[in-house]
């Protein structure tokens, strides 16, 4: 179980440390007790009914209780006793053994990073609180106190009684200053101060037991009688979370806001700072997982630097958004990546982590899963994306052709894409054709009946004294506004008509076989993943599962349409055009990935012209383009 931004009064080995009188400390102390009194009535249910026997029985040995009907509640509350403290020993025993969730992390031992634990250690003892036993780093923008004193961690586990592990997010390290970074763990570090108090520290182990029974049976190798068996005990323990759940998450409220009012004697100024660096290595950090290290990783390649890559990212933002100005200058001081020994290992390592975290990708690397540089990211990852795109690009090409016309196979070229693209497509025709008329313009029939009613209306109408004139401008008016509202009706009628049109069938055809495509071959990598993970887990590899199941918890991008896909393809394709006709090559760019470089500079009205051809069947600004760049789309590009 994690415990985020937290922090407590709880200093010297859980004494009071001055922050004993806090409204967070008593909070947290009450809440503690509440869910600890979830556990005493879970305890006292389960020895109500032997209780009960033992009065029986003692009543039986005084004289008391005599007579058969005694005799038989006393079997009978013998038996209940007997089924239900088995019951309760068995839920008892899942709970003890059942192994929390341990977030993957990279260790960081004191001869790794002997700086970083000082600072650590430092900080610790200005905020009066215990040292953290060891210090990890996730791939996660995000920091918090981790316990693994539990004997089920293996390798990962601390002796009993020590503290909590701090886990730090290694974009932090990379991105920030030192100083900033002390200021960003001073709320995190203030939380260890919670885990020595009894009370606290019972209530998050029983919590964190009863979140590690719930995922029991689902653990692999289980036979059916006892997964039969551990589904009744995660209704048990999902039953106890219930009625604990809310006080729980109280209590981490209450140190949270504890630790966060000690930490505030900590670098007070540089908090303020260091909190914006937050935000903006969160968002340069989701915009290099999803824009850059995705499609390495779905080429089998995996970039070995991505700490780093955060900070060239970021640069980059700072270079093109007048906000982020200021940010820049701060890369003269000092950087907290300088605290680790080797910040090139650790950085392979958090990069390999975040690959397997995010993509499910193997443990280790191997022919089909490469650590790649920056330097030759664009060779091997960008130009391949491309090739490989324009390659499922013609293999849908080459069997919607086979299905119309399976005579002559077309070569991979520019042209054949925009040939298809643009063919003229059978439109639905309107409901009425003009022909003698075609000239003038088309009135459109709300407009006309509107106007044929107030004529009529008009006709008809007996004649006004003078003195209503007022009142039949105020008429005219309103009918006019009528009027008016019901031909803008109708020409959004027409023009949701035209927009209709306006639409490439081809375009939706080539879409809908390319996506079909695509979540063929997603769904072929995530039975090799997940067989991949069950062979690990079979085999006493420890696997990246936990109550909310399987790690990735979730894909990194949003499901995209079929149209995104196809602009990309095609995309794809003139970039691989330009590059084997032209001077153009492939290129990154920090923030958005796969970058096609023409004359040194990065090609970016690309996307429009490739959006007119998918969208409404439109060559020309793509033509222009081509024209322009000296891009020939007759010649056959080169594909995987």
């Amino acid at each position: 179980m994690r415990y985020g931004v937290s922090g407590s009064g709880f200093g010297n080995g859980g004494k009071d440390g001055g922050l004993g009188d806090e409204w967070g400390v008593r909070a947290a102390r009450s809440r503690a007790l509440a869910v600890l009194r979830v556990r005493g009535r879970a305890l006292g249910a389960a020895i109500l009914p032997a209780a009960v026997a033992v009065v029986l029985y003692a009543g039986e040995v005084t004289g008391h209780f005599t007579g058969t009907g005694w005799a038989t509640a006393r079997v009978i509350t013998t038996v209940l006793a007997v089924v239900v403290l088995l019951a309760a020993a068995a839920v008892a025993l899942v709970v003890a053994r059942a192994r929390p969730a341990v977030t993957p992390t990279v260790e960081l031992s004191e001869t790794a990073a002997p700086d970083l634990h000082r600072l650590v250690r430092d900080l610790a003892d200005r905020l009066d609180v215990p040292a953290p036993s060891a210090i990890a780093l996730t791939p996660d923008c995000d920091s918090w106190l981790e316990d693994r004193s539990h004997r089920a961690h293996g390798r990962a586990a601390v002796p009993a009684g020590a503290g909590p592990v701090l886990v730090i997010g290694s974009p932090f390290l990379w991105w920030m200053r030192v100083g900033e970074l002390r200021a960003v763990l001073a709320p995190v570090v203030a939380g260890t101060g919670p885990a020595a108090d009894p009370d606290i520290a019972a209530a998050r182990r029983f919590v964190r037991g009863l979140d590690a029974a719930v995922a029991v049976p689902d653990e692999p190798g289980l036979d059916p009688l006892r997964r039969f068996g551990a589904r009744g005990v995660g209704r048990v323990a999902r039953l106890l979370l219930r009625a604990c759940g809310n006080h729980a998450a109280e209590m981490e409220r209450g140190v949270a806001a504890a630790g966060s009012e000690r930490a505030q004697a900590v670098d007070q100024g540089t908090r303020i700072v260091a909190q914006e660096q937050v935000g903006l290595a969160y968002a340069g950090w989701d915009r290099l997982l999803t824009r850059v290290a995705l499609p390495a990783w779905r080429m089998g390649r995996w970039p070995s630097r991505l700490d780093a890559g955060v900070v060239s990212a970021l640069t980059e933002l700072s270079r093109r958004d007048r906000l982020a100005e200021g940010f820049s200058s701060r890369l003269g001081e000092r950087p907290a990546c300088d605290l680790l020994e080797e910040p090139g290992a650790v950085d392979e390592a958090a990069s390999l982590l975040a690959a397997r975290l995010f993509h499910g990708g193997p443990a280790e690397a191997g022919p089909d899963w490469a650590p790649v540089d920056w330097s030759r990211y664009p060779e091997e990852v960008v130009d391949r994306k491309w090739r490989a795109d324009a390659a499922r690009l013609h293999d849908v090409l080459d069997r919607l052709s086979t299905a119309a016309d399976p005579e002559a196979p077309e070569a991979p070229t520019l042209t054949r894409v925009l040939t298809h693209l643009t063919a003229p497509q059978d439109r639905p025709s309107t409901p009425s054709a003009p022909t003698e008329d075609d000239d003038l313009p088309v009135v459109p029939p709300g407009a006309e009946a509107a106007a044929e009613a107030r004529a009529q209306a008009r006709a008809e109408a007996p004649a006004r004294p003078e003195p209503l004139a007022a009142e039949e401008e105020d008429r005219h008016e309103t009918e006019g506004r009528d009027e008016h509202e019901a031909e803008t009706d109708a020409e959004h009628e027409i023009d949701a008509e035209d927009e209709d049109d306006v639409r490439n069938p081809a375009a939706d055809a080539l879409a809908a076989a390319l996506s079909a495509q695509v979540a063929r071959e997603d769904a072929e990598r995530e039975a090799r993943a997940a067989a991949g993970a069950t062979a690990g887990a079979a085999s006493g590899a420890a696997g990246f599962t936990g109550p909310d199941g399987p790690w990735p918890l979730a894909p990194l991008l949003p499901p995209r349409t079929g149209r995104d896909l196809l602009a990309d393809h095609v995309t794809a394709l003139v970039c691989c055009a330009a590059v084997d006709t032209t001077g153009a090559a492939p290129g990154l760019d920090w923030l958005d990935g796969p970058a096609l470089l023409v004359d040194g500079e990065r090609a970016a009205d690309l996307g429009p012209r490739v959006l007119a051809l998918v969208e409404e069947g439109d060559p020309a600004p793509l033509r222009a383009w081509l024209s322009t760049t000296g891009v020939r789309p007759e010649k056959p590009v080169r594909l995987l």
